[in-house]
C-alpha cells in the first residue's frame, strides 16, 4: 500500500512536510529516499518547522546525525557514509529516544530499522515538481497517511 502526493515547488514540498509534522508523535521513524537534489533536505526542513524547531536544518552528511530541539525533538540521520559498514552506532537507543527520527539513505542500515516506520520516496516529475510517495509499515503509519491525505 502506498499514498502519493504531487507537489509543484519546493515551497509545496515544505508545506507537505509541515502538515505531516503536525501528525507525528515522539518515536515516529521516517525514512527519506530520493536522488541528489530531489528534495530530501527541503522536506526535512519542513518537518523541522512543523515540529517547532527554530535552528537551521541542513544535511548531516559528514556527521551522520544532527539533533534538534522543538515541540518534538528531531534526530536527522544521513547514513550514506555507512554503506557497506557493519558498524552499529546505537540505532536502537537513538530510535527509542523521545524524538522523531528521519533517516536519509536508510537502505544502508536496513538491518537496524524497526519494522514499523514510514518510508518516503521523493521523485522528480519536472524541474520543480515532485511526486512524494508514502509507504507505511504498520497500522500507526497507515492511519497517519490516511489522515495526511485528507
Amino acid at each position: 500500500m502506498s499514498f502519493t502526493i504531487k507537489v509543484q515547488s519546493p515551497e509545496q514540498t515544505e508545506k507537505l512536510a509541515i502538515r505531516l509534522a503536525s501528525l507525528l508523535q515522539s518515536r515516529d521513524l521516517l525514512t527519506l529516499e530520493g536522488d541528489l537534489g530531489a528534495g530530501k533536505t527541503t522536506f526535512t526542513k519542513g518537518l523541522a518547522k512543523g515540529l517547532g524547531i527554530e535552528r537551521t536544518v541542513n544535511s548531516p552528511t559528514f556527521t551522520i546525525l544532527k539533533q534538534y530541539e522543538g515541540r518534538l525533538n528531531l534526530n536527522h540521520f544521513d547514513v550514506y557514509r555507512l554503506e557497506n559498514s557493519e558498524e552499529d552506532i546505537g540505532f536502537d537507543e537513538l530510535f527509542a529516544e523521545d524524538a522523531v527520527s528521519v533517516i536519509e539513505w536508510a537502505q544502508f542500515i536496513e538491518d537496524y530499522l524497526p519494522k514499523e516506520r514510514l518510508d518516503i520516496v521523493i521523485r522528480r516529475s519536472s524541474e520543480e515538481g515532485r511526486e512524494v510517495e508514502f509507504y507505511p509499515h504498520g497500522s500507526r503509519y497507515e492511519n497517519l497517511c490516511r489522515e495526511l491525505m485528507q
